[in-house]
């Protein structure tokens, strides 16, 4: 796939992932359409990388109120006149126990890992069938594959992911619209200095893992190299990603090993 010229709309785009795939997909010689709560971050973001006035757009969103995000998507299609690709990114994740977290943090984690992707998604789509074409890739995670400890909500999210972009490329592969799932392991970002904690509040640091994570910018180039060669799914991250396939074959060693497993 050609990235030249094609415009893409990346939600999260403020830090982390998002940030790095901003600078990715520019260099390529995309237009971007950057998103994210913070209007400021975004402006620095673009000053920070160089853009190219003629070939960006901020565009500020919520993904928490899902009733804003139809509107926000017609305005995000009329910035370049359509969008080729939709980079659901944006999300928050969480630090907390079942029995500690309130109920109120799962359904936050819900509207805004699952359903303003379903939100924005539903809306753009009869915009992608008209020209015939679009792409979707969708930023899950690990623990959309597999739950672990102190996840349950975040995991829950990215479950959901999964079982809804599935079927949706399995609706549309007739109309050449495509989805890409990517699950990263422990990419060094804020995400757990920023997830929930049983009552809501962000956790406020970082976890050792992530830390010790693999670099974002990394993460974007094999995202990228992914894309190009039309991966449907892609896995990213160091040894963890393995536990995917222990879980397949080896259930129950799995079952053990992360119950056990220092998670944080």
């Amino acid at each position: 796939m050609k990235i030249k010229n094609k415009v893409v709309w990346i939600t999260g785009a403020s830090s982390g992932i998002g940030k790095a795939l901003v600078k990715s997909f520019y260099n390529q010689g995309a237009k971007i359409i950057l998103s994210s709560r913070n209007e400021k971050t975004l402006k620095d973001v673009a000053e920070e990388y160089h853009l190219d006035q003629e070939r960006y757009y901020i565009l500020p969103l919520d993904l928490e109120s899902t009733s804003e995000l139809n509107n926000k998507t017609h305005a995000a299609l009329n910035c370049f006149g359509s969008i080729d690709i939709v980079i659901h990114n944006g999300g928050i994740s969480q630090r907390s126990l079942v029995e500690e977290t309130d109920f109120s943090v799962d359904e936050k984690l819900i509207y805004i890992n699952y359903l303003s992707y379903v939100a924005i998604t539903k809306s753009i789509l009869p915009a992608m069938i008209k020209n015939g074409s679009g792409h979707f890739i969708i930023i899950s995670s690990l623990v959309g594959k597999f739950g672990t400890p102190m996840r349950s909500g975040y995991s829950a999210s990215k479950h959901a992911l999964h079982g809804f972009f599935d079927s949706l490329r399995a609706e549309l592969y007739s109309k050449n619209i495509k989805v890409m799932i990517v699950c990263p392991g422990f990419i060094k970002t804020n995400v757990s200095i920023n997830a929930f904690t049983g009552n809501g509040s962000a956790q406020g640091k970082m976890d050792q893992a992530q830390e010790n994570g693999m670099c974002s910018n990394k993460f974007s180039t094999i995202l990228l190299k992914a894309l190009k060669n039309n991966k449907e799914e892609v896995i990213i991250g160091g040894k963890e990603k393995y536990g995917v396939i222990i879980k397949r074959f080896f259930p129950k060693l799995f079952s053990k090993m992360i119950r056990t497993a220092k998670v944080t």
